[in-house]
Order: C-alpha cells, then sequence, then structure tokens
C-alpha cells in the first residue's frame, strides 16, 4: 500500500469515531479517597459508589477506595492535594473538608482540590441505646442536666475532635442552659453507633445511615433529627425535629460531594460528573437515599462551588461560636 494510500485511511477511521470514543477516561485504577474511618456515612458512601460503578459497568476501571482518617481527614486531603494533575485520584467529602483546615490550622483548603461534584446531603440525628428508659428528646436532655457536672455526666460520642458532631453538641449545650456533655471523639461513624450499642457513650449525633441497622435490630433509638423540617421518606418521618421536641432550633446539614486532585484536566472532571449523574439514577443509589434519609442534592460547576464557599463561612461562624477555631 502506498504511503499516500496508508495516510487516506488512518484519517478516513480517525473520521469515523465518534467524538465521545475520543474523550477521556480511566486507564488506570481510580483511588477513591476517604478522609474518614470505616463503617461511616463516607466510607459506605465511597463504598456504595464503587460497587455500583463495578455493577453497572460504569466506568472502563474499578474505583479503589482507600481510608486515610488520620488526623480528622488530613491524611487523605493532603494525599490527594498532593497529587496535582493527577485525573485517577478523587476525594469523597464531609464536613471535615472545612471543619479539620479550622481547627488544626493545617496548608489545606478545598480551593486546592477540584470541585467535581454535590451528591446529597446528609442528616443528623440524635440518638441514644434503645435500652435506656428515655423515649423522647426532652426526657434525655432533662436527665443531661441533672448529670451536668457529676461524675456521671453524659458521654456524647462523635466523629473527630472540633468536627461537625461536637459542633452539634456544642450548639446543644448553648441552646438549652444547663446542658452539659463531655464529647468522646472516635475514628469514624460506625464506631461511635457501635459505641453506643456497647453502651460506652450515653448519646451520638450519628447520621441516619450510620446507624439504621442498629436502628432496625432495636439496639439504639432516635430521639430527633437535626433539620428544619422532618425527613420524609420511610420510617424515618415519625422523628420530630430538635424544634419540636425541645423548642430551640438546632439545625446542620452535611455535605456528601466529590473533589477530584489539583489541577484535574477539564476533560476528567466532565467524564466523572457523567459517571457520578449515571450513578445517581440507579436504584441501588435511589434505595440508598432512601434508606439512609439522605437528601437528593446534585450539583456541579458554579452551583457547587457557591455553595461551598457559603458553608465554608458558616463552619467559621459555628465554630468561632463553639471556641473550635485555632488560636
Amino acid at each position: 500500500m502506498k504511503l499516500e494510500a496508508v495516510v487516506a485511511f488512518v484519517l478516513a477511521a480517525l473520521i469515523a469515531v465518534p467524538a465521545a470514543a475520543l474523550a477521556w477516561e480511566p486507564t488506570k485504577p481510580i483511588e477513591f479517597v476517604v478522609p474518614a474511618g470505616t463503617g461511616g456515612g463516607a466510607d459506605q458512601m465511597a463504598r456504595l459508589i464503587a460497587g455500583i460503578a463495578d455493577k453497572h459497568k460504569l466506568s472502563p476501571r474499578p474505583l479503589i477506595v482507600v481510608n486515610k482518617a488520620g488526623g480528622a481527614g488530613a491524611e487523605g486531603f493532603l494525599d490527594v492535594k498532593s497529587k496535582k494533575g493527577d485525573a485517577h485520584t478523587i476525594v469523597i467529602t464531609l464536613s471535615n473538608l472545612f471543619t479539620t483546615p479550622l481547627h488544626t490550622g493545617i496548608p489545606f483548603s478545598w480551593r486546592d482540590l477540584t470541585p467535581v461534584a454535590r451528591l446529597a446531603l446528609d442528616e443528623f440525628i440524635l440518638w441514644v441505646n434503645a435500652d435506656t428508659p428515655y423515649k423522647t428528646a426532652k426526657e434525655y436532655l432533662a436527665a443531661v442536666k441533672e448529670q451536668a457536672g457529676k461524675p456521671g455526666q453524659m458521654k456524647m460520642g462523635g466523629t473527630g475532635s472540633a468536627q461537625e458532631d461536637q459542633i452539634l453538641t456544642i450548639q446543644l449545650e448553648q441552646a438549652i442552659p444547663g446542658t452539659k456533655f463531655t464529647y468522646v471523639p472516635f475514628k469514624g461513624g460506625g464506631e461511635v453507633c457501635s459505641t453506643l450499642v456497647g453502651k460506652h457513650i450515653d448519646s451520638t449525633v450519628n447520621n441516619p445511615i450510620e446507624c439504621a441497622s442498629n436502628w432496625k435490630a432495636n439496639r439504639v433509638r432516635p430521639l430527633a433529627v437535626f433539620d428544619t423540617a422532618r425527613i420524609t421518606v420511610a420510617e424515618w418521618k415519625d422523628i420530630p425535629t430538635i424544634k419540636e421536641a425541645l423548642g430551640v432550633d438546632v439545625n446542620y446539614l452535611m455535605l456528601r460531594g466529590i473533589f477530584g486532585a489539583p489541577g484535574m484536566p477539564k476533560d476528567a472532571v466532565d467524564w466523572y460528573v457523567a459517571f457520578l449523574r449515571k450513578v445517581t439514577e440507579t436504584p441501588e443509589w435511589k434505595k440508598y437515599l432512601d434508606d439512609g434519609a439522605l437528601k437528593p442534592a446534585f450539583a456541579t460547576g458554579a452551583e457547587y462551588v457557591k455553595w461551598v464557599e457559603e458553608n465554608e463561612q458558616l463552619h467559621k461562624e459555628l465554630m468561632t461560636k463553639g471556641g473550635l477555631l485555632k488560636k
């Protein structure tokens, strides 16, 4: 075959290939970093996404979930920050995206990463062990007041120090005079709920999904949800809001979103956005949202960035009020 014919053949073949086939897609396994411990909400969501991707063949390469919980997630964030331009590393974010740098002063900001997509917003619930006599938040908080300052002061378990769980605990103390907890930090929400089941702490403010299985097994009891309105799905809708239960307005929703490494190429970002959108359209994802009482909140681009900016400021205000900012 003459050279001219070979060139013409190659050009024709390129023209015949659909544009979509020439777009970026993963060429090796994707490292999916979880800046929290195993068993918590972020870990469960990351592993669900990886499983959905595999089941529905949504990615040509697998997602490998890696937990890097050290330093309240600092380990994970700094690892992803160090991989500039890496299109095969993503991180699932929770509120430690804001709280960890604000409390510790580590050289990290969400602006160091590449925003990809907000997937959902997660609720918080006040839980007690099912064997306790407390059937309502009012009954439990009365007991908390009674024990405040005594050797038997109630223990509130939470994920990490100066993270969202401790912020909510401090908000409760500030909203209800005379209330005082001993806050006990753990590496992840799964460990927190297991500790509550074991009666080593008195209460938690875990995400719904982190205690759902123990609730169904009648090991823990939900008393109130930290939102402006009740959760509207399944059996969750019977749980009153904190305002209904206690007459104080303490509410908080947590980010469940995805960021990429710094300087991730735009075509890679576009691939991840399309991939995650497909994930959220699967029946497994929709069931997960209902079972775990998460709010659907898919957003990308400017909408996602604006939300993150506003919530960074909100966390600065909440942590300043709670005395949790780095001095």
